[in-house]
């Protein structure tokens, strides 16, 4: 499938595919989804935010050649909508201010020299790699600004629980680097990626992950009006047996009334 713009009499094709499967590590399928998924749940409130990754993106009118399309991208300021690709003459000249590489060794040399050299040049504010085998990157997680056209390194801070991690200006996150272990004093060669929102303290959930709390929060809610009906046919026994308890003295009364004794 193929866009055209009527600028020249000539048909200029825009590829939303580069017709080559795509072949990935799992590793690399599962952040690149992972990351394009929470970020979309995080900004699905804000209609001017568009969240995407490995799509096209077509940044000089009438040159397909001109097009990037990095892993995960955030761009403000555009309409949230489903897109074949994004060409920015369409979409007020607006350009990622976001841009993360899952990247290996296999891709080192572009996500290090290439793609950081083009985004700099296209003036994207944000670049971050992440490497999710640790196959080069030490640590796995690097964050850069945009400082007169030359990306300047994020610091990678620790939070007092020993958790590296780097802000997002851009994104008004912090992407952390975890592992279940930390809390015993192991740090593994190969940790996740993981956003949080400072704010509030909490972790950007997948829609799995959603899905998950909601099952552990709807078990704890059965386990809990299980209790509660437990406790009311409890609360119902006793008061039957109030009630039969109540007759029965009742009935004695009567009897002893008819024997011309006064139960008193």
């Amino acid at each position: 499938m193929v866009e055209t713009t009527g600028l020249t009499s000539d048909r200029i094709f825009y590829p939303d595919s580069d017709g080559q499967p795509m072949a990935e590590s799992d590793a690399t399928r599962d952040y690149l989804l992972y990351c394009v998924e929470v970020l979309r749940l995080y900004f699905k409130s804000r209609p001017n935010v568009y969240v995407s990754g490995n799509l096209f993106i077509y940044y000089e009118e009438g040159n397909p050649k001109a097009s990037i399309s990095p892993d995960v991208f955030v761009i403000f300021g555009v309409n949230n909508r489903k897109r074949r690709s994004y060409k920015t003459w369409q979409e007020g000249g607006k350009l990622p201010d976001f841009v993360m590489e899952i990247t290996s060794r296999s891709t080192k040399r572009q996500d290090e020299e290439d793609k950081p050299r083009l985004y700099a040049s296209l003036g994207i504010e944000e670049y971050f790699q992440y490497d999710p085998t640790a196959d080069y990157l030490k640590p796995q997680l690097r964050g850069f600004r945009l400082i007169d056209r030359t990306y300047q390194p994020l610091p990678l801070e620790t939070t007092t629980e020993g958790i590296q991690y780097i802000h997002s200006r851009v994104l008004g996150l912090d992407l952390q680097l975890h592992s279940p272990y930390v809390e015993l004093g192991i740090v593994p060669l190969a940790q996740d990626l993981r956003f949080y929102d400072p704010k509030t303290g909490t972790k950007l959930l997948s829609r799995d992950e959603l899905e998950q709390v909601r099952e552990v929060l709807q078990q704890e809610k059965d386990l809990i009006q299980q209790e509660r009906d437990a406790a009311q046919q409890e609360r119902d026994a006793a008061q039957q047996e109030r009630d039969a308890a109540q007759r029965q003295a009742e009935e004695l009364a009567a009897r002893l009334r008819e024997l011309g004794i006064d139960p008193g």
